[in-house]
């Protein structure tokens, strides 16, 4: 992620199915269809269960900060077994 936000590109959609990982543990993260460069943001990006709490709430304007989250959402499924926050739909995921 470091990379990534070094060179100005947000993911924007970091979620356990775009990590792969081979057998010397080397982790590549996949899926750049969403990435951008730090530019006018579209806010349905994010697979709702990594989606930050100002992606839910509308935020017209983010920073790296969302995929940061999305990456702590990956920790505490892989340390609790389960997805942290599922919920139906948005309006749920907040509350």
């Amino acid at each position: 992620m470091k990379y990534l936000h070094s060179a100005n590109i947000l993911h924007r959609d970091i979620k356990p199915g775009n990590l792969l990982v081979n057998s010397n543990c080397t982790l590549k993260i996949c899926d750049f269809g969403l990435a951008r460069m730090f530019d006018p943001y579209d806010q349905q990006v994010v697979t709702q269960y990594y989606r930050s709490p100002e992606l839910l709430m509308g935020a017209r304007e983010y920073t790296w900060a969302v995929d940061v989250w999305s990456v702590g959402c990956i920790f505490a499924e892989l340390l609790g077994r389960r997805i942290l926050f599922q919920a139906h739909g948005p309006v749920e995921q907040v509350y």
